[in-house]
């Protein structure tokens, strides 16, 4: 994959895969509503900076509960997104437990696909 990295932190990082034309967004460790208001805020930057309608979501190494910010990933974030021009949408679930539960819940509270 030619991936470029667009942005990073101690818990998020995110790269443009230039041959799939899709963000990478991988995330890692513990989460917070802060932390992830703060990185899907960026992914939402990212996707509009680089014009592009497709994100892979990888919560593959999310080793936390983060269902505080559910609702407002559902409710604001998501409505967002497709506002500034997503078509796709994959969501790697964790292997933590808590962490599918959040995502699930999440998913319960976005009303547009």
């Amino acid at each position: 994959m030619a991936q470029h990295l667009l942005f990073q932190t101690s818990y998020i990082s995110i790269f443009y895969d230039y041959n799939h034309e899709w963000l990478y967004v991988d995330w890692t460790g513990d989460q917070t509503l802060e932390t992830v208001q703060t990185g899907c805020l960026q992914m939402l930057e990212c996707m509009r900076d680089e014009r592009c309608h497709k994100v892979l979501n990888d919560n593959t190494r999310v080793t936390s509960m983060w269902s505080d910010a559910a609702e407002w990933g559902g409710h604001v974030w998501f409505p967002a997104m497709a506002d500034a021009g997503l078509e796709y949408f994959a969501w790697v679930y964790s292997p933590n437990v808590y962490s599918r539960l959040s995502t699930d819940l999440t998913l319960q509270h976005t009303t547009r696909p």
